[in-house]
């Protein structure tokens, strides 16, 4: 039986979460957590989420110690995916979309899986830009917005600072280059379907968990 430890936050509900995988569900995960995991005697770790600016990021030698005892260490979606792009040469393992856009280069900032959330609840305040990147590719290719428009969007949420992001900001700032039309389409299909890529694979990573150990106790 695995002693699985997950560091989970506005990625997914927890409550969604347990009920894919019984598991100790921890907040997103601050420098020295998962050496305090390890020492806890946990031999599965799975970093989803973790802070960035907020307090001090989980280090690449602390991955490197629970490696070296043995411990597992899965990486997706938003901190666990940027870590894992760059730890899976020393056995970390990475899931999910995101950490293989950081592996082919195609992201590189931690900036793009940054954001701000409410402390209490978990939820998120602000658009992740590798979201935002992605909902804007399904909006061109069910022809909401235009290729232009898209670029224009793109690079108005590249510009905006990451707890500033959300999608009326960066079509406000994209201002009057895109049709009005096109703009207000675009703000009423995206308030009921933008894409979630940290969601799915925080889902992936969890699943796949479930799949691939052998149980797990607290």
């Amino acid at each position: 039986m695995h002693r699985i430890t997950v560091f989970l936050g506005p990625s997914l509900d927890k409550t969604a979460a347990e009920a894919i995988l019984p598991a100790t569900y921890l907040p997103p995960a601050k420098r020295g957590d998962l050496t305090a995991a390890v020492n806890g005697g946990s031999d599965i770790i799975c970093l989803i989420d973790g802070v960035f600016h907020q307090d001090s990021a989980v280090g690449h030698r602390e991955i490197l110690h629970a490696l070296k005892h043995g411990v597992r260490v899965i990486g997706a979606s938003s901190m666990g995916a940027l870590r894992a792009a760059e730890m899976d040469t020393f056995g970390m393992e990475g899931i999910g979309e995101i950490y293989r856009m950081y592996k082919r280069g195609e992201l590189v900032s931690d900036d793009e899986v940054a954001l701000v959330f409410d402390l209490a609840s978990g939820m998120a305040l602000s658009e992740p830009l590798i979201n935002i990147r992605c909902t804007l590719k399904s909006a061109k290719e069910q022809g909401i917005i235009d290729p232009a428009a898209h670029d224009l969007l793109l690079t108005a949420a590249r510009s905006v600072f990451y707890p500033q992001r959300t999608y009326t900001r960066i079509v406000s700032d994209a201002g009057d280059a895109i049709d009005a039309v096109m703009r207000e389409r675009f703000l009423s299909w995206v308030s009921t379907g933008p894409c979630d890529q940290k969601k799915e694979d925080a889902i992936a990573a969890l699943t796949y968990l479930r799949s691939n150990c052998d149980g797990q106790e607290k």
